[in-house]
């Protein structure tokens, strides 16, 4: 059987695993197995953090809306429901928005919600 020589392959596979811990910290980026455990955990980090952002800015556009709404005398849960009820089809994203940059628009949006 021939004898297997690897050296291309090897430095192939750690040009890709340094490449991967570009920017880390002291032997995070240079060391082969400190780098290969921190790639494979900033890889988990990355694979889950894609879940937890989507659930972050939806709290984050409800905290807005909510203090949004308080300053017009009505509390989230209230707002929410009485846009639903008057059949507004508005994602929680645009209204944070409008909570933001059109103060005046989202008071008219309070207005429907009570009404």
């Amino acid at each position: 059987m021939p004898r297997v020589k690897r050296a291309v392959i090897r430095r192939k596979r750690l040009q890709k695993l340094f490449k991967a811990s570009k920017g880390f910290f002291g032997g995070r980026k240079n060391l082969i197995r400190t780098a290969v455990n921190a790639v494979q955990k900033a890889r988990q980090y990355q694979y889950r953090d894609r879940r937890t952002r989507k659930r972050d800015f939806r709290r984050l556009w409800i905290v807005r809306i909510n203090a949004a709404a308080r300053l017009n005398g009505l509390s989230y849960s209230r707002f929410i429901g009485g846009l639903s009820s008057a059949g507004v089809e508005v994602n929680r994203k645009m209204l944070a928005q409008i909570a933001i940059e059109d103060p005046q628009g989202f008071t008219e949006l309070v207005a429907v919600a009570r009404g």
